[in-house]
């Protein structure tokens, strides 16, 4: 069943209208649509917002492109912080609201993530629609109605709203730097520890679960591991199938209003590292590059640990065990169909990503740390929690010597 089929099938069991999800265009050119398409939405007004990399990356072309319509937009490009970085903090917020002026009716975030944040923030509380224009197919959460805020130094998830259309033109996407590809591909390769998560919370936390989300999410993340060579060389097919693969992934968790299918244990490791460097504030790692080194630990993590542990050893009788009993030989059996860690950190090394703690940067000391304590940012009940929860000593680094590597 292809992507669109699931989605639809999705919309059906979420009773969602699939009009009212953003527009996707993922295709060569699609940005000489722009102009038409705000015309035809009845907007006049918009707002170009970009950062330095990203004006020459596709803004100047569009601003250009919208000229020649004669919609004139207004650009602003966000400013660095002190590490030479934009960041979806107080200071790039409050930049584009002094720039919002009651005429103006979009905001246009030309870039990756981060910008898209900020608008997505900014056109809710301005009540204005936002479009969406990717720079680089880097993250899942274009469509995303939640906006991940850097508050006082603290990173909090405000909800706000989808874009009303998503215009990712492949030319543009096949330029960008590789970096921000390979985040991409990581990003999605965390599915394989995400979805485990989620059928644990399933079984053993009695969370929501919604097999028409698990099954779209999966159809994107065997997108994505298909297309591997071609996206670590950039080609159209390759770049066309992972930007896919990450529209369509976050459409998931827009539908289901949760980022339950695509956020597990490995986004709690990434999430704690975050948090530390803001602590510090080191400049920022790129998201889905810190996400796919903690699927190849989380991953690991996991198989060491079904293959050490028996929940028919235990002896008190606390609010998981009855459930991890009945449900163990299912679990044990998906942690160890996850793939292995060679495989995961070969395909992204292909893709021109750090496939280890050491090519992020990270000292064992954090991440030890992270094992240890990241379950607590969010709470659902991952694998990573129940670890933890029957734990009888601190954790150390998963034993596979590849993870140091």
């Amino acid at each position: 069943m292809s992507l669109e089929n699931k989605l639809s099938a999705l919309c059906q069991k979420m009773e969602i209208d699939p009009e009212q999800l953003p527009d996707i265009y993922i295709e060569e050119g699609c940005l000489a649509s722009i102009p038409s398409y705000l015309k035809e939405k009845g907007l006049s007004k918009p707002i170009l917002v970009t950062d330095s990399n990203t004006k020459k990356a596709a803004g100047l072309t569009l601003e250009y492109l919208l000229n020649q319509e004669d919609l004139y937009p207004k650009v602003v490009i966000l400013d660095e912080n002190q590490n030479g970085q934009v960041i979806a903090d107080g200071q790039s917020i409050m930049q584009l609201f002094l720039n919002v002026e009651e005429e103006n009716d979009v905001l246009v975030a030309v870039g990756s993530g981060t910008i898209h944040d900020i608008c997505r923030f900014c056109s809710e509380k301005a009540k204005v629609p936002f479009l969406a224009v990717p720079t680089a197919a880097s993250v899942d959460g274009f469509t995303s109605k939640g906006a991940p805020i850097i508050n006082r130094g603290k990173k909090q998830t405000v909800q706000s709203q989808s874009p009303i259309a998503v215009f990712a033109d492949t030319n543009v996407l096949m330029r960008a730097p590789q970096t921000l590809t390979a985040a991409g591909f990581g990003d999605m390769l965390g599915k394989h520890t995400s979805l485990m998560d989620w059928d644990i919370s399933e079984m053993i936390g009695g969370e929501p679960f919604y097999q028409e989300a698990y099954e779209l999410t999966k159809t994107c993340l065997d997108l994505t591991v298909k297309h591997t060579d071609e996206i670590g060389r950039s080609e159209y097919k390759g770049i066309k199938a992972l930007m896919e693969a990450l529209i369509y992934s976050g459409l998931a968790m827009n539908l289901i209003n949760s980022s339950r299918p695509a956020s597990g244990g490995e986004h709690h490791l990434s999430h704690f590292w975050e948090m530390r460097f803001l602590e510090l504030n080191e400049p920022q790692l790129l998201h889905g590059a810190k996400v796919g080194v903690a699927c190849t630990i989380i991953s690991c993590l996991y198989k060491e640990w079904v293959r050490s542990f028996s929940p028919e050893e235990l002896t008190e009788n606390d609010k998981y065990e009855k459930k991890l009993k009945q449900s163990w030989h299912i679990i044990k059996n998906k942690v160890l169909a996850l793939p292995d860690v060679e495989l995961l950190q070969i395909q992204l090394l292909k893709v021109g990503g750090p496939a280890t703690i050491e090519d992020l940067g990270l000292a064992e000391e954090l991440v030890t740390e992270s094992l240890n304590e990241a379950f607590h940012l969010r709470d659902r009940c991952t694998g990573l929690r129940l670890i933890n929860h029957y734990k009888n000593k601190r954790l150390e680094m998963p034993q596979d010597p590849c993870i140091k590597k």
